[in-house]
């Protein structure tokens, strides 16, 4: 019933888009963007507990040769790759890089999906950074929904401690919703109908385990923890 992905239809045809070095420190966050790529968006706040402003950018290719022409839906078709970057404020001024990922968030293969990098997507505040991604066909699929991430700087490595995915079928009305916090290891499950006031919940726990780096997600779309979505009914 539920659908991990949109259905999507892959486009065979896509010019390669390689990911470029980034380099290790810069004295702002416009220091980080590669040589034919842009900053997108940034946000800032402390991720370390040290009293200064850490950074959360969002990179994204230029290319003009990789927005293509396909004559339906999105046209041009911008399949320009993203970096989500972490940076660091140094002691003594500028920024490190500790965190270089361009998998999290994947590159566009349909046109007809709805860019899933939308304003405020990216954000810092209580000592966390939030990607806030969202799913949904303009042409060609019924499911839309959300998958929100939510990591804090720990042990030397940025860590997932939230997750939050939610479904919604726009023909049948069927709705779902996971929440999986990683620091209480609860997991809430709720499945329904948007003409319900409330849905089915359920409550269950994760076994103990070290909270998931984000380079060990992969692409965040296709992240399923347990095969919980697989799962539902």
């Amino acid at each position: 019933m539920f659908a991990l992905l949109l259905p999507l239809a892959a486009q065979a045809d896509l010019p390669p888009a390689p990911i470029p070095s980034v380099v290790a420190a810069a004295p702002d966050a416009a220091g980080f963007v590669p040589q034919g790529w842009r900053l997108e968006m940034q946000s800032s706040g402390d991720l370390n507990a040290d009293g200064r402003a850490d950074l959360a950018v969002l990179l994204r290719g230029d290319d003009p040769a990789l927005r293509l022409a396909r004559n339906m839906c999105d046209d041009p078709f911008d399949t320009n790759p993203r970096i989500l970057v972490i940076a660091l404020a140094a002691p003594g001024g500028g920024y490190r890089r500790v965190v270089a990922n361009s998998r999290l968030i994947p590159r566009r293969e349909n046109p007809c999906e709805v860019d899933w990098i939308e304003d405020g997507a990216l954000g810092i505040g209580r000592g966390g950074v939030s990607l806030h991604l969202s799913r949904m066909m303009s042409m060609g699929g019924w499911a839309a929904g959300t998958t929100r991430f939510t990591f804090r700087w720990r042990d030397n490595a940025l860590r997932l401690i939230g997750w939050d995915y939610s479904y919604v079928a726009r023909n049948s009305g069927e709705t779902a919703g996971i929440s999986i916090n990683y620091l209480t290891r609860k997991v809430r499950t709720e499945t329904g109908r948007i003409d319900e006031d409330q849905g089915k919940v359920s409550w269950s726990t994760l076994a103990p385990a070290p909270l998931p780096t984000i380079d060990e997600i992969g692409d965040g779309l296709e992240f399923d923890p347990g095969k919980r979505i697989e799962k539902l009914p």
